[in-house]
């Protein structure tokens, strides 16, 4: 033991031998400074990934309507979104899984070539209708009818899980596994005896998100039938978390 701390072991003594009645407390302050003096430890670092099927899916359509005057463009608009939204409500879709997001509306400008000029032909106005699904079987039935009834894009379709916990501690439980075995690793290596955990701490936390996009053609499709179910397959969601763990080494 260096000579530092063995100053500071006797000058705690004296001081805890003038109150007998703190002899426990003079044992666990002991305790924690041999510890800290012996102190040697090991920290790493550990992955851990699981797969899950995804049972809920966020489907975002585009309604976008033209016409030669801004007012004519957002009107038809508005009635192609309600009826993109009932034809999401007639599938029993809640109320609160349905939102229309903010309107934008823009001029449409063609080049006029003979006079090397844009020239205003008209307004575009677009709006997003989201809708979250917790039933995936509907969902090639909600995309055939909501293009039917008003909706001309199908912009995306985020899969996801409606309760992230049971996955995300099954794959925490594996980047704490796989922390303990590099560990393990290490001190076997080296000649070394793992002790017990000092510290953990969370790193991150992933679940990436799959999605589906559909081109005009496919959305043309769309207009006459159902696509099959196997176009909108998710497949299974990569849940992956990290770990950082520290251990005494004995």
């Amino acid at each position: 033991m260096r000579q530092p701390t063995r100053f500071v072991f006797a000058l705690i003594i004296a001081v805890f031998l003038a109150h007998p009645a703190a002899g426990q407390d003079l044992e666990n302050v002991m305790d924690a400074l041999q510890q800290s003096a012996n102190s040697r430890t090991v920290s790493v670092s550990g992955e851990g990934e699981v797969q899950a099927e995804p049972d809920q899916a966020t489907v975002r359509f585009g309604v976008v309507t033209e016409a030669e005057t801004a007012e004519d463009a957002r009107e038809q608009n508005a009635e192609a979104s309600s009826q993109a939204m009932n034809a999401v409500r007639n599938l029993d879709v809640p109320e609160r899984k349905i939102r229309m997001e903010t309107l934008r509306l823009q001029p449409v400008y063609e080049r006029d070539h003979d006079r090397d000029e844009r020239e205003l032909v008209g307004y575009e106005a677009r709006r997003s209708v989201v809708v979250e699904l917790n039933d995936l079987e509907t969902l090639p039935a909600l995309v055939a009818e909501v293009v039917q009834q008003g909706a001309n894009r199908l912009e995306d379709i985020q899969y996801g899980l409606q309760d992230r916990t049971k996955a995300r501690n099954e794959a925490l439980r594996k980047a704490v596994r796989n922390a303990r075995d590099k560990a393990q690793i290490m001190t076997e290596t080296l000649d070394a005896e793992l002790g017990k955990v000092m510290e953990i701490q969370e790193q991150s936390f992933e679940m990436p998100r799959p999605q589906v996009r559909m081109d005009a053609a496919a959305m043309s499709k769309a207009d006459d039938a159902a696509p099959e179910p196997d176009a909108y397959a998710a497949g299974e969601l990569d849940v992956r978390a990290a770990a950082q763990v520290t251990f005494a080494l004995e």
